[in-house]
């Protein structure tokens, strides 16, 4: 016989597992958030701009080719900047304890589609720290560039400020604390459906005409205790049996 199970079931189910389920999802959010505010190191993100921008005369006119040249030499000029030829001189300069497979994964070079703008980005545990990346590798890199491309056609569209009331980009609290309670809630839901399939006892009975393939004929309630009467009065016990020649209560 196929099992079917309607939507009135498993609402039963959720109903009767609604305290585990609250409770594995208030467990998840706490560990989120504990996670988040006490454990995870803040990140501070910095930015810094560049200018592809070939030079021109004063005769020279710039053309939709031009253009397209830059456009094109960015996507090169992405792989120049992350590249130990440009790192190791920003370690250096900036002092810092990291190789240059290190410092490339904290920087992400980004541009929009035909733009001759490209973007440095810096993430750091140190606000500070992270706009001198930004800015100490745009620098070098402006430098380098005749050397390795034999063009000078770059130029630093905007520095790396630093704010004071600069707030960290990761880790975010109320994000993961929400990733939390959605986890909670799917496994609660699943972890509830999981013991209800896994529970083969007979409740009702539909559970036995089921198994069964029977139906029932009768049920037998539950008889609860008759309570004890506690105004009856006893007999005395105590009381002497007469004896021969004597009357009852003489």
């Amino acid at each position: 016989m196929e099992e079917t199970i309607s939507l009135r079931e498993l609402f039963a189910v959720l109903r009767k597992r609604l305290w585990l389920i609250v409770l594995i999802t208030i467990i998840a959010a706490t560990v989120s958030a504990v996670i988040s505010f006490f454990v995870l190191t803040p990140v501070y993100e910095s930015k810094t701009q560049i200018l592809v921008n070939q030079a021109k005369n004063d005769e020279q006119l710039y053309s939709n080719q031009t253009v397209q040249t830059n456009v094109q030499l960015i996507n090169t000029y992405n792989d120049i900047i992350t590249s130990p030829v440009i790192l190791d001189k920003v370690i250096k300069e900036l002092k810092l304890d990291k190789s240059a497979g290190d410092l490339s994964g904290q920087i992400q070079v980004t541009s929009a589609q035909d733009s001759q703008v490209a973007q440095i980005v810096v993430q750091d545990t140190s606000a500070k720290r992270a706009a001198d990346i930004a800015n100490t590798t745009a620098s070098v890199f402006q430098k380098q560039v005749p050397k390795l491309m034999n063009v000078d056609n770059v130029k630093v569209l905007s520095k790396a400020m630093l704010s004071e009331s600069a707030s960290p980009v990761k880790p975010q609290p109320l994000m993961n604390i929400a990733i939390g309670i959605v986890v909670g809630l799917m496994v609660g839901i699943g972890l509830s459906f999981l013991l209800e399939y896994l529970d083969n006892t007979l409740k009702t009975e539909q559970d036995i005409e089921n198994l069964l393939e029977l139906p029932v004929m009768g049920v037998v309630t539950t008889i609860k205790d008759v309570p004890k009467a506690t105004n009856v009065q006893r007999p005395d016990l105590t009381a002497r049996v007469p004896q021969r020649g004597e009357t009852f209560g003489s």
